[in-house]
């Protein structure tokens, strides 16, 4: 299956602006099987008392504020596979994208979604909710880790809303062991819990994907 490029440049940097995180804060990266990964997820009740979208803001400056570009357009482009014509204001024509959810190629930037892996809502409910407003903002436009932020087709995106993979899981099959590795690598990364449910559906999707890998790095 063909994958959008890397994000090599986010990932080597964490930091440019004031409200993200610094890379010389972060704890060491780490690469284990899947099956281990979800083991180290805590287990948590979740609680959506007082969430509220605005309370993570999103889209910042990005990583680079002088580009013009929002962390969406950033991260269209990053993940392109042909890469569009970036017009004033940052506005991209062209491109080609590849929507790993659906399995669906896409050749228009108005058509995808910026999905966070762990929606804001559940992020919400399984610890954001004690966090600060700056740690929000930093979660809600993390391009430190490739799997934070995705492009995929709106539709796919709408159609999974904030729902965690007991809920919901990509349209395409061959999808599954990729999404449960990176849902428990961002849960990781941000020390986020997992509830019954959810723990016991990673958990069959691990044994069905022992081959699967899971790469995250802990932020501060």
């Amino acid at each position: 299956m063909v994958t959008p490029l890397s994000r090599s440049l986010a990932a080597a940097v964490l930091a440019v602006l004031p409200l993200t995180l610094s890379p010389t804060a972060t704890h060491a990266a780490e690469t284990l099987p899947l099956t281990e990964a979800v083991t180290r997820l805590p287990e948590g009740t979740e609680s959506r008392d007082g969430y509220s979208r605005d309370s993570f803001r999103h889209w910042n400056t990005g990583l680079d504020p002088a580009d013009g570009c929002h962390t969406r357009a950033e991260v269209l482009l990053d993940e392109a596979v042909e890469a569009p014509v970036v017009g004033a204001g940052c506005r991209l024509t062209g491109g080609r994208w590849f929507s790993y959810y659906d399995a669906t190629w896409v050749t228009s930037a108005s058509n995808l979604d910026i999905d966070h892996m762990v929606p804001l809502a559940e992020a919400w409910d399984s610890g954001a909710s004690a966090w600060s407003a700056q740690r929000r903002e930093a979660y809600a436009n993390d391009q430190g880790a490739p799997q934070s932020l995705v492009a995929v087709t709106a539709r796919s995106n709408r159609s999974k809303a904030d729902q965690d993979p007991a809920q919901w899981l990509p349209p395409a099959a061959d999808a599954h062991c990729r999404y449960a590795a990176e849902w428990t690598g961002t849960k990781l990364r941000w020390d986020l819990t997992a509830d019954t449910a959810e723990l016991n559906t990673l958990t069959e999707l691990a044994a069905a994907c022992p081959d699967q890998a899971v790469s995250y790095e802990p932020t501060p």
